[in-house]
């Protein structure tokens, strides 16, 4: 039975000024947008349907899903895009809500296995400890005195670590090298205490990721890390196509090859010093992993797997990659039955050269063959073009509601591509408007005289133009580019131009570049992909929000190009149908930076002359908020004066 029916009041004195959402936050104000995504939900959740729903920045959209999930009797999952969200929400917004619904229901946390400790990793970190630099054993040693006292083992806990130190990946396990019920730590395992806490829990905080991860760790018939619910609801639900694909198609990489070998030759040197040829032979395929990286002959990037594999150089590096591996394979069967790890590594190395071949059999029609390169290591995919009927087949199979719910899933006032990626042909839609008067708090200018994208000069001639508006403005900037090529090009011109402290992505961790953004105060943020979503900077520490040109994505993009392909196959335009939507979504968000708060005010400058010079440029504009909208820079300096 529903809890809606025996709550003694409906959604909306539950959100009113009087209501007991009101008594536990102080300042509260209804929203009736708020109220209205509630009772949607409510009526969702009451006759398991699918729901759709845009709510732009300020509608409260969090607590209009979490109250009627806590009222609704129903076991719960609740997934979000970012893990930051996923901690506010089990942090911050949900001790608040169980506050207001009185919910005497168990609530869980729970992560991906990256984010917790693994204490026979660790164990066998520190017997290599002798091996290791300075810097690793001073993070070694933090970690070591954290974990004799935490309950959880989440390494988020453990703030004085860098969230990109080295040492996580060596005390954390992957899919790849997790022992299972053979581990000698299993029983005090702090994932599978997480795991089991979420399968007993009412209502479960995840991640898209994670989600889609339980999806396949289920089809393989091998479990679940969480339980089948009533309700499933999707923050930040326009990341999940793109999640989906992932984790419906397959992927490999020169790191897990390299892990293996490691983990491989750990077991020689440690407790089969009599097989040397097992050591010889890691060394061998080890080298030959080096020679396939080399043979892409890019520093990084991505392409189509297809095309390189009809290389000369690519075909003879395969060529010695795959006698290495069988030399391994062969050597280390000798071994078998005398080391549980050499077994535990020996199935992986069965499962590694069974998934390569297959990368090797480029042939099979509705999927993308790519490959993906850094500087150190490549990556190769089979991705679906289309994960809709998987996907809906997916939700048949559980008798729920679904809700999904972004700031950014509609196209000009539209669901029809967010529900077609999904196969949500049959789902509800609602869709809400911010309260957030934009029409006072904001101004949107498209400037004049500006190079179209392409132009060489580019870069130079916008820091020309926005230098003396930014100056103005004393910082308070984010500067958000479509690619890292431009991002660092304006910073340059940027530090030659202005006496403002200069914030590039990638000088430092995204969250250190965040704080010391609002601590100055009068900062410039140059960035890419990284800010333009889940980035919630509120006052004027942000007022003005510059944006290089419409975020199209890369032609160059493997997966892009084989949808656009597909479209066309299909007698679809590739462009209407492919590449406008997902820009559009892309803009929204990074538009949607500014104005986090109702008291926030500000400007956003948008350098694509596109936006008036095409026919399309309307569909990016009506599916931005209403903003004032102008051409003549004076005008923003204007508006952002009287800020002051």
């Amino acid at each position: 039975m529903h809890l809606f029916f025996a709550f003694p009041m409906s959604l909306a004195q539950f959100f009113s000024q009087s209501g007991p959402i009101a008594d536990a936050i102080t300042g509260y104000q209804p929203r009736q947008p708020q109220i209205d995504m509630a009772e949607a939900v409510a009526n969702a959740i009451s006759a398991k349907q699918a729901l759709m729903v845009e709510a732009e920045t300020g509608t409260g959209k969090t607590f209009a899903y979490l109250a009627p999930a806590l009222l609704s009797g129903e076991r719960a999952i609740i997934s979000t895009g970012s893990k930051n969200l996923q901690e506010q929400l089990y942090l911050r917004d949900l001790p608040l809500l169980l506050k207001a619904t009185g919910f005497t229901g168990v609530i869980a946390l729970l992560k991906g296995r990256s984010n917790y400790l693994c204490l026979e990793r660790l164990n066998r970190f520190m017997l290599q400890s002798h091996q290791q630099d300075a810097h690793l054993l001073a993070d070694l040693v933090k970690v070591k005195s954290w974990s004799s006292s935490s309950e959880h083992g989440d390494i988020g806990e453990l703030s004085e670590l860098a969230e990109d130190a080295a040492i996580i990946p060596m005390v954390t396990s992957t899919n790849d090298n997790c022992l299972g019920r053979d581990c000698p730590c299993y029983e005090d395992c702090y994932l599978v205490k997480a795991r089991q806490r979420a399968m007993d829990a009412d209502l479960v905080v995840v991640n898209h990721h994670l989600f889609f991860a339980d999806l396949a760790v289920k089809e393989t018939g091998f479990g679940e890390l969480m339980p089948d619910a009533g309700l499933y609801v999707f923050d930040e639900a326009h990341l999940l196509p793109d999640i989906a694909s992932q984790y419906f198609g397959e992927s490999i990489s020169s790191r897990q090859f390299f892990d293996l070998c490691k983990d491989m030759d750990y077991v020689y040197r440690a407790e089969l010093k009599d097989m040397a040829q097992l050591g010889k032979a890691c060394d061998r395929w080890r080298s030959s992993i080096q020679e396939l990286r080399l043979a892409f002959n890019l520093e990084q990037g991505s392409g189509s797997w297809r095309d390189k594999l009809r290389e000369e150089p690519i075909k003879q590096a395969i060529t010695r990659f795959m006698d290495a591996l069988d030399l391994v394979y062969e050597v280390a069967k000798l071994a078998l039955n005398r080391s549980e790890v050499l077994d535990h590594c020996f199935e992986k190395l069965i499962a590694y050269k069974t998934l390569f071949e297959k990368m090797l059999a480029v042939d099979a029609p509705g999927y993308s063959y790519w490959f993906d390169c850094n500087r150190l290591n490549f990556s190769l995919h089979i991705t679906p073009l289309s994960v809709a009927s998987r996907f809906v087949q997916e939700m048949a199979k559980r008798e729920a509601a679904w809700v999904f719910t972004s700031a950014t899933l509609a196209v000009a006032q539209s669901f029809d591509h967010f529900s077609t990626l999904l196969g949500l042909s049959e789902a509800k839609s609602l869709l809400l408007k911010s309260p957030f008067d934009y029409a006072s708090q904001s101004i949107l200018a498209v400037p004049r005289y500006l190079p179209e994208p392409g132009n060489k000069q580019l870069a130079a001639t916008l820091a020309t133009k926005l230098a003396p508006l930014i100056e103005a403005n004393k910082g308070g900037c984010f500067f958000l580019c479509t690619s890292h090529y431009m991002m660092n090009e304006l910073a340059h011109h940027f530090r030659e131009r202005l006496s403002l402290p200069i914030l590039v992505q990638g000088e430092a961790s995204k969250q250190a570049l965040l704080n010391e953004f609002v601590a100055s105060g009068r900062a410039l943020l140059v960035a890419t992909g990284a800010f333009w979503e889940g980035i919630d900077v509120r006052g004027q520490a942000l007022s003005l929000v510059i944006i290089d040109k419409i975020p199209f994505a890369s032609p160059d993009d493997p997966l892009l190009k084989a949808r656009m392909e597909d479209a066309e196959l299909k007698g679809l335009d590739p462009f209407s149908q492919v590449q406008l939507p997902q820009a559009v979504i892309t803009l929204k968000q990074g538009v949607g930076r500014l104005i986090r708060d109702v008291d926030d005010k500000g400007a956003v400058v948008i350098c694509d002359p596109r936006l008036v010079t095409r026919n399309y440029g309307n569909i990016f504009l009506n599916s931005l908020p209403c903003m004032p909208r102008t051409r003549d820079l004076n005008k923003v300096s204007e508006f952002l004066q009287h800020l002051e």
